[in-house]
């Protein structure tokens, strides 16, 4: 059974980010939208050390110095908002809890920027790492954690990899959606479609290179996915976790009654979500 508090936080997203993604028209507003900032804020670069460098006309942060294995966090959006606190938050607890390096790729987001320039972006960042001779975790969430997946997809670089509620598949056929989405108090496929239109930059969106959900499964790096039973990417999820082949290396969670990507939110089941990442991460890069 859900907290309260994740009840309370069901109540506040329907009220006030629902409207994003009710109606295809919302969500050609959420993509027409200006950007937000996307630097870390100051409560993380006083705690951290945070350094900015430029790849592939990109901004790219690290947060923590250590030498040694790097966490890539790909923050969600749905491919169109920005980066935002509650996922400084969590890559700020990552980086004291792991005592990795915490790597932020600000990759471009639709309309102006589409799918591929993300992957090359991150795809590169991975070898690059990997010819150092540094190993490589992914992280992300919703958007971020398709993108994540679709990276370790495209290289053999990566010694683990985190999904919080991805978004697997930018069709949105699955049809173990249409029982969830009137639960789901924040997502909504209507808005959804134009946004995921815009990030194709003209490719299908079934496109193995987009929605990793058709991409090679096979020999994919230990992996972790924590979903709640509230959220649209569950049946997605569900698909996911099916088609891996016996003997992958999966820990699979759904958080009973929890919203979209909910590790992010201000919740008690946040904790234990946090906690579990940290400790996959952890036991992967130290082996």
């Amino acid at each position: 059974m859900a907290s309260w508090q994740m009840s309370g936080v069901g109540v506040f997203t329907r009220l006030v980010y629902r409207r994003k993604f009710a109606t295809e028209a919302a969500g050609r507003r959420t993509l027409a939208r200006a950007k937000g900032p996307s630097a870390p804020p100051r409560r993380l670069t006083r705690r951290f050390d945070v350094t900015r460098e430029r790849v592939g006309g990109f901004d790219v942060y690290s947060v923590g110095t250590s030498p040694g294995p790097v966490v890539i966090y790909l923050h969600g959006g749905a491919y169109t908002s920005e980066i935002v606190s509650q996922h400084w938050s969590l890559i700020g607890y990552l980086a004291q809890e792991t005592g990795y390096e915490v790597r932020v790729p600000i990759y471009g987001l639709s309309p102006e920027h589409h799918g591929l320039e993300a992957l090359e972006l991150v795809t590169g960042i991975v070898r690059d790492l990997a010819k150092q001779g540094r190993r490589v975790y992914l992280a992300g969430d919703s958007a971020g954690g398709g993108l994540a997946l679709l990276a370790a997809q495209a290289t053999g670089d990566v010694a683990g990899l985190t999904l919080l509620a991805p978004w697997l598949d930018l069709t949105m056929s699955n049809p173990g959606i249409d029982a969830i989405e009137p639960y789901d108090p924040w997502l909504a496929r209507p808005g959804l479609r134009p946004i995921a239109d815009a990030w194709t930059g003209g490719l299908a969106l079934d496109d193995p290179r987009l929605s990793p959900i058709y991409g090679d499964l096979t020999d994919l790096p230990p992996t972790q996915i924590l979903v709640g039973t509230r959220d649209i990417t569950l049946a997605d999820c569900r698909t996911l976790r099916d088609r891996l082949p016996a003997g992958a290396r999966l820990t699979y969670h759904e958080e009973p009654g929890a919203l979209h990507v909910y590790p992010l939110l201000p919740v008690p089941e946040a904790r234990a979500g946090r906690k579990a990442i940290a400790d996959h991460i952890r036991s992967l890069l130290s082996e």
